[in-house]
């Protein structure tokens, strides 16, 4: 897995700039940088730290998702921060336009 580019598609995918994503984890943005471009390693505790501020858990980090598209994978990102009544609404709403195919 490359972890810098999965960094940057994840930080890309939230709407922030390298800076903003430095800033919130404590980093300076040069180091973000070598991190997302693959010239320096990430420690365990600043990944936690990034994870943590994207909204992911280090198993979804590492999960392999790499055969969905980043459309999916964005709803599905989504999809988890919704709560049980959203689920369900979100749910029958697929079902709908399933149905309306067909």
């Amino acid at each position: 897995m490359d972890l810098g580019n999965h960094i940057k598609q994840l930080r890309k995918s939230k709407n922030l700039t390298a800076v903003q994503l430095a800033t919130m984890v404590g980093i300076t943005r040069e180091h973000l940088s070598a991190v997302e471009n693959n010239i320096k390693p990430i420690s365990l505790s600043t990944l936690e730290k990034v994870c943590d501020v994207l909204g992911v858990t280090l198993t979804e980090f590492f999960a392999d998702e790499s055969d969905l598209s980043p459309e999916l994978s964005q709803l599905l990102r989504t999809a988890k921060t919704l709560t049980p009544e959203q689920l369900k609404m979100l749910n029958d709403f697929i079902e709908s336009l399933i149905k309306k195919e067909d």
